[in-house]
C-alpha cells in the first residue's frame, strides 16, 4: 500500500504538469493532458522499482517544461521540447518505442483531428 506522503507527491506532480500544460498551444495541451492522464492511470499499480523510474522521468519532464515556460515569459513564442538522447532510447521497451512514435505522429500532424476553442470570457 502506498504511503500518504507518496500519494501526495504523485498528486502534486500530476497537478503541476497539468498546470504547466496550460501554457502550451491548445492542441498540444489537449494531447499532453490526455497522455499524462493515461500514463498516471496506467502506473497506479506499478511495482516500486517501476514507480521510482516513472516518478524520476515525470519530474524531469516537469522541470524541463517549467524552465521552458519561465524562459518564455515576455517572449511571444514558447519553445517546447528537448532532445531524447540515444542512450536513453536504447533502454526503452518495444511498447514504449511504439508509444513514442504514435505520440510523435499525433503531435506533428499538419491537420488537427479535432477543433478546439478556448473558453471565451463571460459577458
Amino acid at each position: 500500500m502506498a504511503s500518504s506522503a507518496h500519494i501526495s507527491r504523485v498528486r502534486s506532480l500530476y497537478k503541476r504538469i497539468l498546470l504547466l500544460h496550460r501554457f502550451m498551444p491548445i492542441d498540444l495541451r489537449v494531447l499532453g493532458d490526455q497522455y499524462v492522464k493515461d500514463e498516471f492511470r496506467r502506473h497506479k499499480s506499478a511495482g516500486p522499482e517501476e514507480v521510482t523510474i516513472f516518478m524520476k522521468e515525470w519530474e524531469s519532464y516537469r522541470d524541463t517544461l517549467q524552465t521552458q515556460v519561465l524562459e518564455a515569459v515576455g517572449n511571444e513564442k514558447l519553445a517546447l521540447g528537448a532532445d531524447l538522447p540515444e542512450q536513453k532510447l536504447r533502454h526503452f521497451q518495444d511498447e514504449q518505442i511504439g508509444q513514442l512514435y504514435e505520440l510523435m505522429l499525433e503531435s506533428t500532424k499538419p491537420n488537427r483531428q479535432f477543433h478546439i476553442q478556448e473558453d471565451s470570457p463571460q459577458k
